[in-house]
């Protein structure tokens, strides 16, 4: 019988509410926009730009917004490395179509395109 992965039915563990991956590598995002600035951990200049999946970073973390104001209650949710291409940060950027930035964004603030 082969083994069972955590997070696969039968193994014995059971994932909590949001601790599953909402995304996959592949998938394309678009970044909230949000205001005020505030305790937001995502650089302004990214907001509303789209980008790609590229890995899920495992394992699930506390949501370090909401724990920051004491409101988290410790549920636990996937932060994203995200791939943007240079030219959706820059609209006049001017090297490589290959080129672009990555970042790790918590899933509250990524919505499927």
């Amino acid at each position: 019988m082969p083994d069972k992965a955590m997070g696969d039915p039968g193994f014995g563990v059971v994932l909590a509410t949001g601790e599953a991956p909402v995304f996959q590598p592949g998938d394309r995002v678009r970044i909230l926009v949000r205001a005020p600035i505030g305790h937001y951990r995502v650089p302004t200049y990214l907001r509303g730009k789209q980008g790609s999946i590229e890995a899920v970073i495992e394992p699930p973390a506390v949501d370090n917004e909401e724990e920051g104001f004491g409101r988290n209650a410790g549920s636990k949710r996937h932060y994203y490395r995200v791939a943007i291409p240079m030219t959706e940060v820059w609209a006049d950027y001017v090297g490589s179509p290959r080129d672009g930035l990555r970042i790790e964004i918590f899933e509250t603030w990524l919505e499927r395109m």
